[in-house]
């Protein structure tokens, strides 16, 4: 195969586990080429070895057809490859210039750094990249999206070949995404290369122009973007077909358990009328500003109500605040469950008793750890939580690992109505399936969730009933059995 990046019989061995057996991959000059698959399937992994952070066992690394030898991270960056992380490597009270040009500062004739100009300089590689940037400002003052860009032109300034994105857009909106698309579009068109991971598939139709699935560490295939759909790659990612994926259930509808009548926010939303039952999954389909996540806020207390009631079990209530929702049963799963949802610095014993620490307390006020630890690890091993011990911090888990502890604190406060916001926003196939599960199991023991997501498939694929919203309207409501995407699209953009 040609390439200007080949990376051949790559394998990778860790104490007690293969993270890459025999992995061969092929990408071309100003190629967008997707690295999919599972948590666990090997991308980082493959990555750290292209980015020199991990060294290989066995294969070879070749650039422009020369074979690579040496492979450490400053060599490899010499040679043209940038990596740019989730979580960005900047220091965010420092200038964008001063982050721009790192470790490579200029310095004046007495050995002193040249601030005037390293923003020159830094000003110079933001406009050939048509990036709206002062090279002034301070990092920490800056959006995440313009935070990215900063780290772009960091890579540009060292004539990076290619660039790998991991997980760029997790915490985007739409406008923002766009913005990234567009710039990485254009340098791909000036001969750039991109390898962009990502677990939103919708996005990598959009943008990318090639990719190769793994799975357990191996390579399962390799081709064009345009040989494949959405249900194909899923598949290929996780074995079976994307049907599988949604757990089946028995449709077991109870009493009226939460009604909405004329709910309206002005300027937000308007006249929003509906029923939640026992044991059902009512979903909130829409696009983005629809007024979706703004009606859950409304029903728990984080945002006023101008207009309208709230019914709880047919007893009228009007939460001055979230407290006062969870108070009476009601839980939240926030659409950003790290900023809203998790106590990161904290462990998962923390974040899943924090919602009632009332039922930890002894007779003389105190809180009892143990009881704590005994919750915290029942539902670990109930969920498949993993790392599995209840002191592991948060913040270093996965974010489907995340989601099921944000979900669990809720199960162990007793919550009888779950509101859902993208409930499998930035984690992998396999979680989805986990979280998917997750959900119907709650649904069977009785509780009753309405659910907010942007992927029509999931809310086909796991809800009872859907409603569509509409610039903060709402336009229809459909038995599950009534609705297709044709339809909820077509009643989203009505």
């Amino acid at each position: 195969m040609a390439g200007m990046l080949k990376m051949n019989h790559i394998s990778k061995s860790f104490p007690g586990v293969k993270a890459l057996d025999d992995i061969s991959i092929s990408v071309e000059k100003g190629e967008i080429h997707a690295l999919v698959g599972e948590n666990g399937a090997g991308k980082s992994t493959l990555m750290k070895i292209l980015s020199g952070a991990y060294s290989l066992d066995s294969g070879e690394i070749l650039l422009d057809g020369e074979k690579i030898e040496n492979t450490s991270p400053a060599k490899m960056i010499e040679r043209g490859i940038a990596v740019i992380y989730q979580e960005l490597m900047l220091l965010p009270h420092r200038t964008v210039a001063e982050n721009i040009f790192l470790g490579r500062y200029p310095k004046t004739g007495l050995g002193k750094i040249d601030y005037k100009k390293m923003e020159r300089d830094a000003k110079a590689v933001l406009d050939e990249l048509k990036l709206e940037l002062d090279a002034r400002a301070v990092v920490e003052d800056l959006s995440v999206a313009k935070r990215q860009m900063v780290e772009i032109a960091k890579a540009m300034s060292r004539n990076a070949k290619i660039v790998v994105l991991d997980e760029p857009t997790a915490v985007l909106g739409d406008s923002e995404l766009e913005g990234l698309f567009d710039i990485v579009k254009r340098l791909a068109s000036e001969g750039v290369t991109f390898i962009y991971i990502s677990h939103r598939l919708k996005e990598i139709f959009e943008l990318c122009t090639s990719l190769t699935i793994m799975k357990d560490g191996k390579m399962v295939e390799s081709g064009p973007v345009e040989q494949y759909t959405t249900e194909i790659l899923v598949s290929r990612m996780v074995g079976r077909d994307v049907k599988d994926i949604y757990p089946k259930r028995t449709r077991n509808i109870g009493e009226v358990v939460l009604s909405v009548k004329g709910l309206t926010r002005k300027g937000v939303i308007e006249n929003i009328n509906f029923d939640l039952h026992k044991g059902e999954i009512l979903g909130i389909a829409g696009l983005a500003g629809a007024g979706r996540s703004e009606i859950l806020r409304a029903v728990i207390g984080a945002d006023p109500i101008d207009e309208g009631t709230v019914e709880l079990e047919g007893r009228p209530v009007k939460f001055k605040n979230v407290k006062e929702g969870i108070l009476a049963g009601l839980g939240i799963v926030p659409e950003e469950r790290k900023a809203e949802g998790l106590m990161l610095q904290q462990n998962m014993i923390f974040n899943m008793t924090v919602p009632a620490l009332r039922k930890y307390k002894n007779r003389f006020g105190r809180l009892t750890p143990a009881k704590e630890a005994e919750v915290t690890r029942k539902y670990i091993e109930t969920f498949h939580i993993r790392p599995g011990s209840a002191h592991t911090i948060t913040n270093f888990m996965s974010g489907g690992n995340q989601q099921k502890v944000v979900l669990s604190k809720w199960i162990a406060a007793d919550c009888k109505i779950l509101l859902v916001d993208e409930p499998t926003r930035g984690v992998d196939v396999g979680a989805k399936e986990e979280i998917y599960e997750i959900l119907n199991q709650l649904i069977e023991n009785g509780l009753s969730i309405l659910m907010v997501s942007s992927e029509l498939p999931e809310l086909l694929g796991t809800c009872d009933r859907i409603m569509v919203m509409n610039e903060g309207r709402q336009t229809g409501l459909f038995d599950i059995d009534e609705c297709s995407e044709e339809t909820l699209m077509t009643f989203a953009t009505n």
